[in-house]
């Protein structure tokens, strides 16, 4: 059939067919990983090398990616499961481990399913460990249930090239009717908690008034002893100006009876006196 078309067909014929044969085998061969990701190259069938970020050229016919994996942090849901408390009560867990592919060669090879996996031994360690706790104890503490969790899925997670960074519980749900018994002890703890306060208010407004009371008879008893004592001061002032003018006119008498003429004077003035006296008794 090529042998009746044209020489010059048959060759871009030829041509169109190296072209494309060209074509198959640059897209085989060039791999481009994008950023935070990583791709496990098998050749014919057995692993040969890992590819990171960036542009690679492969074997054509004889390399192939065999898995890819994302280096980023990646967040697995751990379905809810029933776990008995301590003081067997029977509550709900479920919450969400957060791991990192660190090796993909061994998250390749090491486990058939790494996220399902390490999901599994979550839900084994968090019944262990609710096991362990009171019903009240599990919601007070759950950085310790979260810590025991991450270090238990880690170390366990080590041979799959897989990095546990965290657990969170999302929710603890008892049965309903230690949901309503809790509730009733909540409602309860409310009441008594607004009993105190009111009376803690009442007592501290009575001690309030009372220290009131107290500071206002101490100022009166304040103010009553100050008068006291500026009365007393007034009447000292008083007297010591008296005794003063009286020495002083004792002072003067003295002088002018010491003066010439004094002693007449003096005498005079007692006549004088003694007259008005008398006329007064005769009346």
């Amino acid at each position: 059939m090529l042998a009746a078309l044209p020489t010059g067909t048959v060759l871009t014929i030829i041509l169109v067919g190296i072209l494309l044969f060209a074509l198959i085998i640059f897209f085989k061969t060039i791999r481009i990983v994008p950023q935070k990701q990583a791709y496990i190259i098998e050749r014919l069938g057995k692993y040969s090398k890992t590819l990171e970020a960036g542009f690679h050229i492969l074997t054509p016919f004889f390399d192939r990616v065999a898995y890819r994996h994302t280096l980023k942090e990646q967040a697995v849901d751990v379905s809810p499961q029933q776990c008995i408390t301590k003081d067997n009560i029977a509550v709900e867990v479920d919450g969400i481990l957060y791991m990192q592919v660190v090796d993909p060669k061994k998250a390749s090879y090491g486990i058939n399913n790494y996220q399902f996996a390490s999901a599994q031994l979550a839900q084994t360690t968090m019944r262990s460990v609710m096991g362990k706790l009171e019903l009240d104890k599990t919601f007070e503490e759950r950085e310790t249930v979260n810590s025991a969790i991450v270090d238990a899925v880690d170390k366990a997670s080590d041979p799959w090239g897989v990095k546990v960074t965290r657990y969170e519980v999302k929710n603890i749900l008892p049965p309903q009717s230690i949901k309503d018994a809790m509730e009733k002890q909540m409602r309860a703890t409310r009441e008594k908690r607004a009993t105190i306060a009111e009376s803690e208010g009442d007592r501290q407004a009575k001690i309030n008034r009372a220290e009131g009371e107290k500071q206002q008879v101490i100022a009166q008893s304040e103010g009553e002893k100050q008068k006291r004592i500026n009365e007393a001061e007034g009447r000292a002032i008083e007297i010591l100006r008296v005794a003063e003018a009286t020495a002083n006119g004792i002072r003067e008498i003295a002088k002018a009876i010491n003066e010439k003429g004094g002693v007449n004077a003096v005498n005079l003035r007692i006549a004088e006196q003694y007259l008005d006296e008398f006329g007064k008794l005769a009346k």
